[in-house]
């Protein structure tokens, strides 16, 4: 449960709005707390962290020289809120950003068996408003008004800092709901967060630069088929699931076999890291949310035409490609129709 909790408003800079701040720590019942926090940690289902960063020390990112505070000495929870709070402010620059209530929350963490505990940082934004109805009794009838409030279904935005990894920048979750048409706005321009490099990064970007070589380079340096690029799609996804250590090594010879084949991938891979400014790890341990999130984009469908989509699940040699009279075919083997 969390400790602390302050609520400040943040208008839109540039749409001349004001900054309210509050001289305050809110001061809850139990059941208040338990309703907010559900709210707020609700939204953090992915396993994917950032990391604060800048471009010259790491002390000068306004949130990261917050949050530092705050873990060094608690008592200063609410001046650095407030200092939070006008950061945020400030650095709105685009007219379509939604003004909102920004809450800056202290997590307790739980102990762990050696006596340790992990205390975290959420901050987080409201900005949509919902119409709601109030229905209440008067005389021998009722009446109804309607009335706006905060939804708590969705969080619109927000991060949660752990106090751990501080040297690299924290572990940081982020969410953004509600993009107001400014994608930058909240990770990149508040934050100033990138994602850490960790067994999730890994994963993501190994599955990545993959099904870019797969779709891309391979079918113009090789005889491939659709088939073909089908079954390397899903002979990979099956070692990332079966998988629990990702070695490089054993992942070329196993899913692309041919020499010539895997030093292509080897060349892709390097130039994919050189223009991506990331260091791909070659032995590293796999994350299953990551293979999760990611394998919707191996869907291995061959489009024909207008007329037909075949979706590829298995054995690769149970189709077969050819061409007569009447056109070019795929011919397909099974044992029973479901």
């Amino acid at each position: 449960m969390f400790s602390k909790i302050v609520v400040h408003r943040v208008g839109n800079k540039i749409n001349q709005e004001a900054l309210i701040l509050s001289q305050e720590e809110l001061q809850l019942d139990e059941e208040m707390k338990e309703l907010l926090q559900d709210f707020f940690l609700k939204a953090f289902k992915s396993e994917e962290q950032f990391r604060f960063y800048s471009d010259s020390y790491l002390v000068n990112n306004p949130v990261f020289s917050s949050v530092s505070e705050i873990f060094e000495d608690p008592e200063k929870f609410l001046w650095e809120s407030e200092n939070i709070a006008r950061h945020l402010y400030d650095i709105t620059e685009n007219p379509r950003v939604q003004s909102g209530e920004l809450f800056v929350v202290y997590f307790e963490g739980d102990e762990n068996a050696d006596g340790s505990k992990i205390d975290s940082i959420g901050i987080f934004k409201t900005e949509n408003k919902n119409p709601f109805l109030k229905i209440f009794p008067k005389n021998e009838s009722f009446e109804i008004d309607k009335d706006y409030g905060i939804g708590l279904s969705k969080l619109d935005k927000g991060c949660i800092v752990y106090n751990q990894f501080k040297e690299t920048g924290y572990a940081v979750s982020v969410v953004d709901n509600n993009k107001n048409g400014d994608m930058y706005y909240w990770f990149e321009d508040f934050l100033k967060v990138q994602q850490r490099d960790d067994e999730y990064f890994h994963t993501q970007e190994t599955l990545a630069v993959y099904k870019d070589f797969i779709t891309k380079q391979l079918p113009q340096e090789f005889e491939v088929s659709k088939a073909d690029q089908a079954d390397f799609l899903n002979k990979s996804l099956t070692f990332f699931k079966e998988k629990e250590e990702f070695k490089y090594d054993d992942f070329v010879n196993e899913v692309l076999e041919d020499k010539n084949v895997i030093e292509s991938f080897g060349n892709f891979k390097s130039d994919y890291e050189s223009d991506m400014q990331v260091s791909i790890s070659e032995d590293f341990a796999i994350n299953t949310a990551a293979v999760k999130k990611n394998q919707r984009h191996f869907k291995s469908v061959i489009k024909l035409d207008k007329n037909f989509h075949i979706y590829i699940h298995g054995d690769r040699k149970k189709i077969e490609t050819g061409q007569d009279e009447n056109g070019k075919y795929y011919r397909l083997y099974f044992e029973e129709e479901q």
